[in-house]
């Protein structure tokens, strides 16, 4: 309901928070490292060769999702004017 003495228009909330895509990324990122850590473990109880380099890359994904997912908190949790 909108107050006929109110100079704002009535504008809808947006669907969604521009900044979102940033989330998104960094669960991306962390899910990809973690998954990766599992492989490196798993690799020498399946199978009797090592693990690749590109595993123990991938899992450097994890800390760099977290630090985005730091970024996000810290970009989101600012006051807005």
């Amino acid at each position: 309901m909108t107050n006929p003495d109110d100079p704002r228009p009535a504008t809808p909330p947006p669907a969604r928070t521009p900044g979102n895509w940033l989330l998104i990324v960094a669960l991306g990122l962390f899910a990809l490292g973690l998954l990766s850590v599992v492989a490196i473990f798993l690799t020498p109880i399946l199978t009797d060769g090592k693990p690749g380099l590109w595993l123990y890359l991938g899992a450097m994904l994890a800390p760099v999702g977290f630090v985005v997912a730091l970024i996000f908190t810290l970009r989101s949790g600012r006051r807005s004017r």
